[in-house]
């Protein structure tokens, strides 16, 4: 006698709880592309923050291991083989003053503004490390003297060495002054001569003195 086979029944279809019946093959296809969107969407998120994490530690590994001072950078130019190689290209005498032990310099250059006023300037730190710039511009008009100085007046003048400068002194607040306390201006030729920085004025007057041979042959220029 033969034995009947039993039929296995099949896996029964997951009803959803909201319809109350079971799916349809087109719901179960929409629902695992849409659990799939789900999940590539989380995976995309989480290796974004994993790069974002991995870009934060190598800023982190290189804040750290390159050399930091908190001294400010200080460049020492010297000015007086700036202005030997700069003095050819121009038909006027650049001041070049030599300065006691202390004094260095973090700027040296001779350049055109867009007035077409060509200037020769050096920048200068004193021992105190206070700012001093020296500027001297060929046949500069007032508009440029004015820009230099916010467009103060003299206030007085001063003869150091027989060269007669107008004395500017900042009215502006201290806070407020920035590297322009006070200033002294001659003119030599075609040049104007200024002096300008934080220095008290008996810096200024021993800056003028050295700068007088210089301001002389300057003021041969116009000869």
């Amino acid at each position: 006698m033969s034995v009947p086979t039993m039929k296995q029944p099949g896996k029964a279809p997951r009803v959803v709880a909201e319809l109350g019946r079971p799916e349809t093959p087109e719901e179960t296809a929409a629902r695992k592309a849409e659990n799939s969107r789900k999940h590539r969407a989380k995976q995309t998120i989480n290796n974004l923050v994993l790069s974002l994490l991995a870009t934060l530690a190598i800023v982190v590994v290189i804040v750290l291991i390159v050399p930091r001072s908190d001294k400010p950078i200080e460049r020492d130019i010297d000015w007086s083989a700036a202005a030997a190689a700069v003095q050819p290209s121009v038909d006027v005498t650049l001041v070049d003053p030599e300065l006691p032990a202390g004094w260095t310099s973090n700027s040296a250059t001779l350049s055109t503004d867009k007035a077409d006023i060509t200037s020769w300037y050096i920048g200068l730190i004193s021992p105190e490390k206070q700012y001093l710039g020296i500027h001297q511009a060929i046949d500069a008009d007032a508009s440029w003297l004015s820009g230099l100085l916010d467009g103060t007046e003299p206030v007085s003048s001063v003869t150091v060495d027989g060269i007669e400068w107008d004395v500017y002194s900042n009215p502006k607040p201290v806070e407020d002054r920035g590297l322009f306390h006070n200033a002294l201006v001659t003119e030599a030729g075609p040049s104007t001569i200024v002096v300008l920085g934080e220095p008290s004025p008996e810096v200024f007057n021993a800056i003028a003195q050295e700068l007088a041979p210089d301001v002389r042959a300057a003021q041969e220029d116009a000869r």
